[in-house]
């Protein structure tokens, strides 16, 4: 992307906030992990900041810094990158309640899972702590190893039908792209 995600104007908003406001509509508390000495844009009061203890290990590491950080009166978290900036509160709460007794609810296209647009129950911790010690990174490994209740794309799309809670931004042109469906312009509207 040749920027910092969190940081990259979208709207009056950065796209870190703006994940953290959608969140925010669907979900309570909202924590964001970040790595060790990262900075990161003034975040809303309530908002919980939590470090990874070390850096390299990816969303696995951030997942098991999250889940060990959640209060005990929480029983699973939406995970999400901060790059989804289309990100639908809807969608959040659907996934959700799908969770039922599984382990974890994942979207999947084609064999594919989206490990960052899911719910995991804390019950997927100790696999990921082992994952972690075993230095198996892949999030999507875990899904295979847990009780994941697998959820076919076309059904999410009576939350979002377009499905742009799963476009997750890579570069300058999937970036520009997302502008304009947000309805905003490249240089324009504080972006």
């Amino acid at each position: 992307m040749g920027a910092d995600k969190a940081f990259l104007p979208f709207g009056p908003e950065v796209m870190l906030l703006r994940v953290v406001r959608i969140l925010s509509e669907a979900v309570c508390p909202v924590l964001v992990v970040a790595a060790p000495g990262k900075e990161m844009p003034d975040l809303p009061a309530g908002v919980v900041v939590v470090r990874d203890e070390v850096t390299g290990k990816g969303p696995l590491q951030g997942l098991v810094t999250g889940l060990r950080a959640l209060p005990d009166s929480v029983h699973a978290a939406y995970v999400s990158s901060c790059d989804v900036p289309l990100l639908r509160s809807e969608f959040v709460r659907h996934l959700a309640g799908l969770l039922g007794d599984s382990s974890a609810v994942v979207p999947e296209h084609e064999g594919l899972f989206h490990p960052l647009a899911a719910v995991y129950s804390r019950t997927v911790l100790g696999t990921a702590e082992t994952m972690l010690k075993e230095e198996c990174y892949r999030l999507s490994l875990l899904v295979d190893r847990c009780d994941a209740r697998l959820v076919p794309v076309h059904e999410l799309r009576e939350v979002d039908p377009d499905l742009q809670s799963l476009m997750n931004l890579n570069h300058q042109g999937e970036y520009r792209r997302a502008l304009r469906l947000a309805g905003l312009q490249p240089g324009v509207d504080g972006s």
